[in-house]
This record gives structure tokens, sequence and C-alpha cells, in this order.
């Protein structure tokens, strides 16, 4: 192992620039030589590959977003694209690979290094944190807090104007954001992928609430499972009460990551790095009950329990 490639796949999350500097950092300490490729796996089909050192890493511990830039692509899906690919890994004499991202990368490198025989790492950063057998993904942390910002500021005035409030958060096919912002914000109800929703039952309760004097409620809704606009449509309906929406949209992806977030994606960095080292591959770092550990690409690609309903009674029993 003389040469590493590093890059950042599908949606950011806030994070990534500390695992791309902890992984550029502990490659070079090892005496590594370690190449920055741009714009996800369309960039390795592009060739848009460009060596790092110490000094390309420098100030962006604190930043969102990602240096290397990120990009879907749905040429790598097919075998021409990959082949294209792997010409460009040829070229810089890369020996190993390590995929920063959610499912659709660790998919990508799973699938690439059977291909090709070629050693790939995964670093999970995703805010949906979808990954198999792991804790927590770089930019969880983050995303929810942020997400949690925006729900006690909305509760201000949800109580202030007496008002029924859906806030739509990402997550297409996760309810992970959703349902940890509900728990945090002490709000009502949640709609997830994970789980049915009863419109009908909740509407019920909303008004069995304002008969009691309960002059606000807030609905947090996954955006795979239900638009905040319609729902909140519905419910005024149904209910004869005010209700609106708020989507918060990609705000959740930006900002200045958390310490925790920050932490992760530095411990990672340095794992994902030992791993091709040690000739490992097929493989996502992850923390696991405090502890750096190692699973298969494929376990981690299985679809993760959230233990929805335990979360889900949770929040019914502070409502």
């Amino acid at each position: 192992m003389k040469r590493i490639g590093v890059l950042t796949a599908g949606g950011d999350a806030p994070g990534m620039n500390a695992a791309i500097r902890s992984v550029v950092r502990c490659a070079l300490s090892a005496k590594l030589e370690v190449f920055g490729i741009f714009r996800g796996w369309q960039g390795l089909i592009d060739d848009e590959v460009k060596p790092l050192d110490h000094r390309s890493v420098s100030g962006i511990i604190n930043l969102g977003g990602t240096i290397l830039k990120t990009a879907r692509s749905a040429e790598f899906k097919t075998e021409d694209g990959q082949k294209q690919a792997y010409q460009t890994i040829k070229k810089y004499a890369i020996d190993g690979l390590i995929v920063i991202g959610g499912d659709g990368s660790f998919r990508g490198a799973h699938s690439f290094g059977a291909r090709y025989n070629l050693p790939c790492i995964g670093i999970p950063a995703s805010i949906d944190n979808d990954i198999n057998g792991i804790d927590s993904t770089i930019g969880l942390d983050t995303a929810i807090n942020t997400a949690l910002y925006a729900i006690d500021n909305i509760r201000d005035t949800a109580t202030s104007m007496e008002r029924i409030f859906v806030v739509e958060v990402m997550g297409r096919d996760s309810g992970y954001i959703a349902l940890q912002t509900a728990l945090a914000g002490g709000c009502e109800d949640v709609i997830i992928p994970e789980r049915a929703f009863d419109l009908a039952k909740a509407c019920h309760e909303i008004v069995e609430g304002n008969i009691r004097g309960k002059i606000s409620w807030i609905i947090v809704s996954a955006e795979g499972a239900a638009s905040a606009p319609d729902i909140a449509a519905k419910i005024s309906q149904l209910t004869s009460l005010e209700a609106r929406a708020v989507v918060l949209g990609h705000i959740q992806r930006g900002g200045r990551p958390t310490a925790a977030s920050r932490s992760l994606a530095l411990r990672l960095g340095e794992a994902a790095v030992e791993c091709l080292l040690k000739g490992e591959s097929d493989k996502a770092v992850a923390v696991t009950n405090g502890e750096v550990i190692s699973v298969g690409l494929e376990q981690a690609l299985v679809r993760k329990d959230l233990k929805v309903e335990q979360a889900y009674a949770l929040i019914k029993k502070m409502t």
C-alpha cells in the first residue's frame, strides 16, 4: 500500500471535511501518498483527481459540506462507467480507496471493489444514520441539532398563535432524524417511513387535546413518509383547526459540525487508513458501544432496525 484515494459521494453531511482531514493526515503520517477524487464516483470516471498534502486539509475541520465536492452518478452504476473509473485508478496507481458517504456510496464501493479486486473501506457519513451495525454516522448529531433548534423556535410561535404545525425534516427512506427530533423536541407525533401513520386517529387526538385546553401541537414528518403541506391541509380539513406546514429542507445538511460529529469523523478517518494498511477490504469502519470496529459492507447495507415502536411509545407517553 503506497497510494490511496479518498472521495465523498452521495448527499453531503456535516463532518465530512473532518473525515477527509483525518484520512489525509493519518495516511501521510504512515508515509502514504493521498489523492483526492472530486465529485464522488463521477469524478473517478471523469479523472478529477488531485494529490493532497498536509496543507490541502488545513482549516477545514470546522466547515460543513465537503472540499472534495460530491455528486450522484448514474453512470457509475453501469459496467462501462465502472470500467472507466478503474482506468483512472490504474492511471494514478492507487492501491486502495476510502469512500466517505452513506448506503448508496457503500453499494458502489462494494461492487467496484469486488469487480476489480481493489481494497475499499467505507466511512459512514450520512445524516440519515441508515448504516446497519453501527451506532451513529458522521453528520447525524449535527443534523438532529439543526432540526431541533428549528423545532424549539417553531414551538414558541405555535404556543403564541395557538396553532398546529407539521414540520418536515429530511429522511427519504429512514425516519431516524424525524424520530429523534420528535423525542428531543417534545413533539406530539411523528410520521416516518418505517411506521404506518393513522391520520384520522391523530386528528381525533388533536381535537380531544383542544377540548382539554391544549393550544398547540407539533408533528414531525420525514420527507419520505409524507409531505408536510399535504398533512397540514388534511388536518385543517378534518379538525377545523388552523394547521401550518414548515419544510426545513437542506439546512439540515449544512452548518458547522458539532463536536460529536467532528470527533467521530477523526476517529473513523484514522481507522479507515489503518484498515487499508492491514490489508483489509470491503468493510466500513464505525463506532459501536464506544469502540471502533469494522463491519462488512454487505452487512452494513442491510436495512437498519431503528427500534421504532419503543421510541414512538415514549413520544406518545409524553403527549
